[in-house]
Protein backbone atom coordinates (compact mmCIF):
# COMPACT_ATOMS: atom_id res chain seq x y z
CA UNK A 1 0.00 0.00 0.00
CA UNK A 2 1.03 3.43 -1.00
CA UNK A 3 0.49 6.26 1.18
CA UNK A 4 1.27 10.31 0.21
CA UNK A 5 0.34 13.57 2.25
CA UNK A 6 -0.47 16.59 0.66
CA UNK A 7 -0.08 20.06 1.58
CA UNK A 8 -1.93 22.57 -0.09
CA UNK A 9 -1.98 26.79 0.95
CA UNK A 10 -3.94 29.72 -0.88
CA UNK A 11 -3.90 33.17 -0.17
CA UNK A 12 -6.67 36.20 -1.06
CA UNK A 13 -7.09 39.93 -0.65
CA UNK A 14 -10.42 40.37 0.78
CA UNK A 15 -12.68 43.17 -1.24
CA UNK A 16 -16.10 44.72 -1.16
CA UNK A 17 -18.23 43.34 -3.66
CA UNK A 18 -17.67 39.93 -3.12
CA UNK A 19 -19.51 37.20 -1.39
CA UNK A 20 -16.80 35.10 1.06
CA UNK A 21 -17.07 31.39 0.55
CA UNK A 22 -15.25 28.30 2.59
CA UNK A 23 -15.60 25.28 0.15
CA UNK A 24 -18.80 26.52 -1.17
CA UNK A 25 -20.59 28.27 1.71
CA UNK A 26 -21.30 31.64 1.22
CA UNK A 27 -20.69 33.18 5.04
CA UNK A 28 -22.57 36.68 5.44
CA UNK A 29 -19.87 39.54 5.35
CA UNK A 30 -19.59 42.68 3.98
CA UNK A 31 -16.01 41.38 2.64
CA UNK A 32 -14.93 38.62 0.01
CA UNK A 33 -11.81 37.02 -2.08
CA UNK A 34 -10.79 38.61 -5.02
CA UNK A 35 -9.49 36.48 -7.87
CA UNK A 36 -10.26 35.04 -11.26
CA UNK A 37 -12.65 32.45 -10.15
CA UNK A 38 -14.82 32.42 -7.56
CA UNK A 39 -11.94 32.43 -5.47
CA UNK A 40 -12.82 29.89 -2.49
CA UNK A 41 -9.43 29.97 -0.66
CA UNK A 42 -10.19 27.06 1.21
CA UNK A 43 -11.31 24.80 -1.99
CA UNK A 44 -8.19 25.85 -3.47
CA UNK A 45 -6.54 24.71 -1.13
CA UNK A 46 -8.01 20.98 -1.02
CA UNK A 47 -7.32 21.13 -4.42
CA UNK A 48 -3.42 21.50 -4.17
CA UNK A 49 -3.47 19.28 -1.53
CA UNK A 50 -4.84 16.61 -3.20
CA UNK A 51 -3.52 17.13 -6.79
CA UNK A 52 -0.07 17.37 -5.21
CA UNK A 53 -0.34 14.11 -2.76
CA UNK A 54 -1.16 12.25 -6.12
CA UNK A 55 1.92 14.26 -7.81
CA UNK A 56 -0.35 15.24 -10.60
CA UNK A 57 0.39 19.47 -10.55
CA UNK A 58 -1.17 22.13 -8.96
CA UNK A 59 -4.75 24.29 -9.42
CA UNK A 60 -2.79 26.71 -11.81
CA UNK A 61 -1.78 23.86 -13.91
CA UNK A 62 -4.90 22.50 -14.05
CA UNK A 63 -7.00 25.90 -13.87
CA UNK A 64 -4.97 28.74 -15.64
CA UNK A 65 -6.03 31.73 -14.34
CA UNK A 66 -5.42 33.33 -17.59
CA UNK A 67 -8.07 30.62 -19.46
CA UNK A 68 -11.41 32.83 -19.74
CA UNK A 69 -13.23 29.79 -19.18
CA UNK A 70 -12.31 29.75 -15.10
CA UNK A 71 -13.30 33.26 -14.65
CA UNK A 72 -15.61 33.34 -11.85
CA UNK A 73 -16.04 29.49 -12.14
CA UNK A 74 -17.18 27.66 -9.27
CA UNK A 75 -14.15 26.31 -7.14
CA UNK A 76 -15.97 22.77 -5.82
CA UNK A 77 -16.70 22.23 -9.24
CA UNK A 78 -13.06 22.43 -9.78
CA UNK A 79 -12.23 20.97 -6.51
CA UNK A 80 -14.73 17.72 -7.82
CA UNK A 81 -13.02 18.04 -11.32
CA UNK A 82 -9.68 17.57 -9.64
CA UNK A 83 -10.21 14.87 -7.16
CA UNK A 84 -11.80 12.71 -9.81
CA UNK A 85 -8.66 12.73 -11.66
CA UNK A 86 -6.92 11.65 -8.25
CA UNK A 87 -9.57 9.24 -7.03
CA UNK A 88 -9.54 7.61 -11.15
CA UNK A 89 -5.66 6.49 -9.86
CA UNK A 90 -6.38 4.73 -7.26
CA UNK A 91 -6.11 6.83 -4.60
CA UNK A 92 -8.64 7.18 -1.64
CA UNK A 93 -8.61 9.84 1.13
CA UNK A 94 -8.12 8.83 4.29
CA UNK A 95 -8.32 12.11 6.03
CA UNK A 96 -8.20 15.62 5.41
CA UNK A 97 -7.31 18.99 7.69
CA UNK A 98 -7.76 22.57 7.34
CA UNK A 99 -6.91 25.72 8.57
CA UNK A 100 -8.45 29.23 7.45
CA UNK A 101 -6.46 32.28 8.60
CA UNK A 102 -8.63 35.42 8.76
CA UNK A 103 -9.14 37.91 11.49
CA UNK A 104 -13.15 37.91 10.48
CA UNK A 105 -15.79 36.91 10.32
CA UNK A 106 -16.11 34.07 12.55
CA UNK A 107 -16.18 30.45 11.18
CA UNK A 108 -17.19 28.28 14.15
CA UNK A 109 -20.87 28.72 13.25
CA UNK A 110 -20.32 27.61 9.55
CA UNK A 111 -17.44 24.57 10.46
CA UNK A 112 -19.89 22.02 10.06
CA UNK A 113 -21.44 23.08 6.55
CA UNK A 114 -18.20 23.11 4.99
CA UNK A 115 -16.86 20.10 6.18
CA UNK A 116 -20.51 18.47 5.05
CA UNK A 117 -19.64 20.56 1.64
CA UNK A 118 -16.11 18.91 0.99
CA UNK A 119 -17.16 15.81 2.43
CA UNK A 120 -19.67 15.28 0.11
CA UNK A 121 -17.58 17.33 -3.26
CA UNK A 122 -15.03 14.44 -1.89
CA UNK A 123 -17.01 11.51 -1.68
CA UNK A 124 -16.35 10.66 1.94
CA UNK A 125 -17.72 10.82 5.48
CA UNK A 126 -17.55 13.86 7.42
CA UNK A 127 -14.95 12.56 10.32
CA UNK A 128 -12.75 12.10 7.08
CA UNK A 129 -12.64 16.33 7.37
CA UNK A 130 -11.91 18.80 9.74
CA UNK A 131 -11.88 22.93 9.28
CA UNK A 132 -10.26 25.15 12.16
CA UNK A 133 -9.94 28.60 11.75
CA UNK A 134 -7.49 31.20 13.33
CA UNK A 135 -6.87 35.07 13.75
CA UNK A 136 -3.95 36.85 12.67
CA UNK A 137 -3.99 38.16 16.73
CA UNK A 138 -4.54 41.69 14.70
CA UNK A 139 -0.41 41.63 12.48
CA UNK A 140 0.12 41.27 9.18
CA UNK A 141 -2.65 41.24 6.59
CA UNK A 142 -4.39 38.70 8.00
CA UNK A 143 -4.76 40.42 11.33
CA UNK A 144 -5.72 43.74 9.70
CA UNK A 145 -8.82 42.15 7.96
CA UNK A 146 -7.31 42.77 4.27
CA UNK A 147 -6.58 39.00 3.34
CA UNK A 148 -7.81 35.13 4.37
CA UNK A 149 -5.68 32.53 3.80
CA UNK A 150 -6.07 28.38 4.13
CA UNK A 151 -3.87 25.77 4.73
CA UNK A 152 -5.13 21.91 4.29
CA UNK A 153 -3.40 18.37 4.63
CA UNK A 154 -4.21 15.35 3.42
CA UNK A 155 -3.54 11.40 3.31
CA UNK A 156 -4.17 9.72 0.41
CA UNK A 157 -3.43 5.93 0.29
CA UNK A 158 -3.53 3.48 -2.60
CA UNK A 159 -3.55 -0.07 -2.79
CA UNK A 160 -1.94 -0.31 -6.01
CA UNK A 161 1.71 -1.35 -6.04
Amino acid sequence: MKTRIGLGHDLHRLVEGRPFLLAGVHIPFPKGEEGHSDSDVLAHAVIDAVLGAACLGDIGEFFPPEDPRYKDADSMELLRISWAKVKSMGWRLSNLDCCVLCEAPKILPFREQIRSSLAQSLGVDIETIFVKAKTGEGLGPIGEGLAVEAEAVCLLTNAEP
